[in-house]
């Protein structure tokens, strides 16, 4: 396929990467996440990631979280028209007036918290690393799991957040960020327990998928939410041949029969 599933995802035109077709297990027995992502390598583009500006990357998933890429696109534009100019971004954003930079960013929602958060951002990476340039170099060369926690550690960085750095900018192999989407499926599906939190989903993925397929299979399972396998109408209820992955999952909290959905934590009750 020539081009993405999707505009803006999850890293959007800008999320760097390239074109990169993988082998599909053909193991029988290969882990249910494997053989759910390698059937989603057969309907969208299967690409790598890496190349994005990490502090750039940083601020990006901060303006995307509890937001749609349509509200927090404009505003990373705006921002970067308003604070980017050629020089530190980190520089620029820790000297900015915080009400200014609420005014710029005010299409991606809770923008007084966003802004604050940003200006908070920059000013660390500037105190520690001197800059953007130097917090890229950290965030690429460094050890995953040094990288990792000084990412936690920052206020406003959780580990969705930190793992998009690790995966759009630094191009991390093994890195599966969870948001939303992958949380339901994977619980959904049955690849991770209908109780596991964010870290579990992402532990239990992390463990059963080759490292090379996690990048792609984020991305992926992102656009499948959105197009099938969605919150309140999955795909199935309306057609049991709707959805391409029918056949691999376990519907748990999805009843066909009665029209229902839960989340799969209250399934498991």
């Amino acid at each position: 396929m020539d081009d993405e599933p999707d505009r803006n995802i999850s890293g959007g035109d800008g999320g760097g990467g390239r074109s990169r077709a993988f082998a599909p297990n053909e193991d029988a027995d290969a882990p249910l996440v494997e053989r759910v992502v390698d059937r989603l390598g057969d309907r969208y583009w299967q690409k790598t990631y890496g190349g994005q500006d990490a502090f750039e990357c940083l601020v990006r998933t901060v303006l995307s979280q509890n937001t749609s890429d349509k509200a927090s696109q404009p505003a990373h534009d705006a921002l970067m028209a308003e604070y980017g100019g050629g020089g530190d971004l980190a520089a620029s954003l820790a000297d900015a007036h915080q009400p200014d930079l609420a005014e710029t960013i005010s299409s991606a929602g809770l923008y007084n918290q966003k802004s604050e958060t940003l200006v908070r951002l920059a000013e660390r990476v500037v105190e520690e690393y001197g800059g953007a340039a130097a917090f890229d170099a950290f965030v690429r060369e460094a050890d995953y799991d040094a990288v990792r926690d000084a990412l936690l550690d920052m206020k406003g960085v959780g580990p969705k957040t930190a793992d998009c750095v690790l995966l759009f900018a630094a191009g991390r192999g093994g890195v599966f960020p969870v948001d939303t989407h992958v949380h339901r499926i994977a619980r959904r599906m049955g690849f991770a327990p209908p109780d596991a939190d964010h870290e579990e989903v992402r532990e239990a993925i992390e463990a059963a998928l080759p490292p090379e397929k996690c990048g792609f299979g984020h991305t992926a399972m992102i656009q499948f939410g959105r197009e099938f396998c969605s919150a309140r109408r999955p795909a199935c209820l309306d057609d049991p041949e709707a959805c391409p992955l029918g056949d691999l999952c376990a519907q748990v909290g999805v009843y066909p029969d009665s029209g229902d959905v839960v989340d799969p934590s209250e399934a498991a009750d």
